[in-house]
């Protein structure tokens, strides 16, 4: 699929890697739109820096996991820009939850965003998409949903689910629409982690680096752009910690 003149929407992007994929999108000529739930103002700057692009740019506040928040932001854009092509479920949350400290509340909450606002989001997209018969939907789970780590359990389940909703909707929707999944790894890591911490990480990263926002975006759009022919399948961007 060829990027220009479609339209993207990347949910959660009004920052961090959400917008550094927004914006390698709009550079290859796709119109944005910017979803966000509390960061207005990041939103809207991040639209400005896209149509600084050429390309036109929509914000769209909606909570991803409340489903008519998400059918009326997918009536918005399409209302908007008269098409929908391609949904990158960016939108997570992100946190420690010790065991010992675990609560309903986290789990409830890191499963609802992670987790359901990524079905929500394919869901509505999806029957767009089906509409216009094609479409691609990509979905930024995380290596962690492979391999989990201690004290962030209901992250690492939801980002397991991430991986097993992708596949399944590989299979629902294909022909018509093709369904990846991203995992990153060590990409922009927590700004509490200690030095002794990103240490740690490194050292288990056989790269013995950390990724970028751009390593990210870059497959993104190799997934839309780079071939029509994959489906159902699982990227990591990890480098290399998967096989580590």
């Amino acid at each position: 699929m060829e990027l220009k003149g479609k339209t993207v929407l990347v949910t959660g992007s009004a920052k961090r890697v959400g917008k550094t994929i927004a914006l390698a999108l709009a550079k290859r000529g796709a119109d944005i739109v910017v979803n966000y739930q509390r960061s207005q103002p990041e939103a809207e700057e991040t639209a400005r820096e896209i149509e600084q692009l050429g390309v036109r740019a929509l914000t769209a506040r909606a909570n991803v996991s409340v489903a008519n928040e998400v059918q009326a932001m997918i009536r918005q854009a399409v209302h908007h820009f008269g098409r929908l092509d391609v949904l990158v479920n960016n939108a997570a949350i992100f946190y420690a939850t010790p065991f010992d400290r675990l609560t309903e509340k986290d789990w409830d909450e890191m499963i609802d965003i992670n987790l359901k606002g990524s079905f929500l989001c394919a869901k509505y997209a999806g029957d767009e998409m089906l509409k216009r018969a094609g479409g691609k939907i990509i979905n930024i789970a995380d290596w962690s949903g492979i391999r989990p780590y201690v004290d962030y359990i209901p992250y690492c389940v939801s980002k397991a689910g991430v991986i097993a909703l992708t596949k399944a909707l590989a299979v629902t929707l294909a022909p018509t629409i093709q369904v990846n999944c991203i995992a990153p790894g060590p990409v922009m890591l927590p700004e509490d982690f200690a030095d002794k911490e990103r240490a740690e990480v490194l050292a288990k990263t056989p790269l013995k680096r950390t990724g970028s926002p751009e390593d990210i975006a870059s497959a993104v759009k190799f997934l839309i752009e780079g071939s029509d022919f994959i489906t159902g399948a699982m990227i990591a961007v990890d480098g290399g910690r998967l096989i580590a």
